[in-house]
């Protein structure tokens, strides 16, 4: 199976963050690309200022469900939040696997 192409989005995150693109970062990006607040941003998400924080330095991890819901509170392409909060879980395990996740 060859290799996905990647878009040209995450590409720039990765190549500006120096490694894979994670949930915690591209929330870190639009957060402040969006001049949202870490604040109002939790707020809209429905979570503490501290805990979205925890996120964004990749303390704390997110369900496939509450990704998925947060992208689209924020209008973005659910498939890239999930596949992010799943490869987190399955690197923050140990197992060498990638996701790929596709709308149905």
């Amino acid at each position: 199976m060859g290799k996905e192409k990647k878009s040209a989005v995450v590409k720039y995150l990765e190549k500006l963050r120096g490694g894979p693109l994670t949930l915690g970062a591209l929330l870190r990006s639009i957060r402040e690309s969006d001049e949202h607040t870490l604040e109002g941003l939790a707020k809209r998400f429905g979570v503490s200022r501290s805990h979205l924080c925890d996120i964004e330095k990749e303390r704390r991890g997110v369900s496939a469900e509450r990704a998925a819901r947060w992208a689209r509170v924020l209008g973005y392409p659910e498939a890239l939040f999930v596949k992010l909060a799943m490869q987190a879980e399955l690197d923050a395990a140990g197992i060498k696997l990638k996701i790929d996740v596709k709308a149905a």
